[in-house]
């Protein structure tokens, strides 16, 4: 079993607002959306775009609901810009984090990424890296994982569809390449399992390197359709391919098995975008942390 003291549960906000794609959830205000993470049984969420970028505000308004600040994303163009705008991002992004007392920083290349773009088909033009594009990638996250460091905090790396870094062969590669005391990684079920992959073949090859965990389910039919139909990755969130743990095709029961047994410690966030719309935020929050109670017992 999970020790309860060591890992927490939470949600990211893209269920209720959509950083991608505004329109989704532009009427859900921040207020509402974490009362209804607050009220489905959460204790963390991750930043969205409607989140106040004032500390105070801000855990102020997390306190008062039993919340904390679990991590943020932050895009890194390593292969498309100079190396120092990407640092300096990193700086401003780190701090904020750290005033919230975040552990962990998430981290993914979005140098040539093609998952914003809603005409680029996501199976028939995901972008692979070159050589050098390999190296300027693993050396820019070791130096941005010395950064992390000085603050105690850790980078974890969001393999990602329509990314650089989405298949399993490429997340051995990026583990290979970077240092496992500067670059973590963040395992996300969803993404694996959109993308073709085994997920716990990857949890168990790099449990080592895993500090911070997205928990997303698949809609196979759905997913089946985007690479049929060439959609990209916006429309295919659009249409529902993804969804919350337990109203999806994942068996999780192994996965949290294997968690439990290897001695997980960190979040293990739901993030699962959805239209709003079409799938009632906080209805699905409420099956999520159901799901995820029953089948850990946290």
């Amino acid at each position: 079993m999970f020790n309860p003291r060591e890992v927490k549960i939470g949600i990211a906000p893209i269920g209720w607002t959509n950083d991608d794609m505004p329109e989704l959830g532009g009427e859900n205000t921040f207020e509402q959306c974490i009362s209804e993470m607050a009220l489905a049984g959460f204790t963390g969420t991750e930043v969205g775009n409607k989140y106040p970028r004032d500390t105070e505000e801000l855990k102020k308004a997390l306190s008062l609901r039993g919340l904390e600040i679990a991590s943020a994303w932050f895009s890194a163009h390593l292969t498309s810009a100079p190396l120092q705008e990407t640092v300096d991002g990193f700086m401003k992004h780190r701090d904020f984090l750290d005033e919230m007392d975040a552990k962990v920083i998430v981290i993914s290349e979005q140098g040539n990424s093609i998952q914003g773009k809603m005409n680029r088909p996501l199976f028939l033009e995901k972008p692979l890296f070159t050589e050098e594009e390999w190296q300027k990638v693993a050396d820019g996250l070791n130096m941005l994982g010395e950064l992390a460091n000085e603050k105690g905090m850790s980078l974890v790396y969001h393999h990602h569809m329509g990314t650089g870094v989405q298949t399993s062969e490429e997340i051995d590669r990026l583990m290979e390449m970077t240092d496992s005391k500067l670059v973590s990684l963040l395992y996300d079920t969803g993404h694996l399992v959109f993308s073709g992959e085994d997920p716990l073949i990857v949890l168990k090859k790099h449990f080592s390197r895993i500090k911070h965990i997205h928990l997303k389910d698949v809609r196979a039919d759905v997913a089946e359709r985007v690479e049929r139909e060439n959609w990209s990755f916006l429309t295919a969130v659009k249409e529902g391919t993804f969804t919350v743990p337990g109203d999806g095709q994942i068996d999780y029961k192994p996965i949290f098995d294997t968690l439990a047994k290897l001695d997980y410690k960190g979040w293990m966030v739901v993030e699962a975008e959805q239209d709003p719309k079409k799938a009632n935020p906080f209805e699905y929050a409420l099956l999520a942390r159901k799901y995820i109670k029953d089948h850990t017992g946290i």
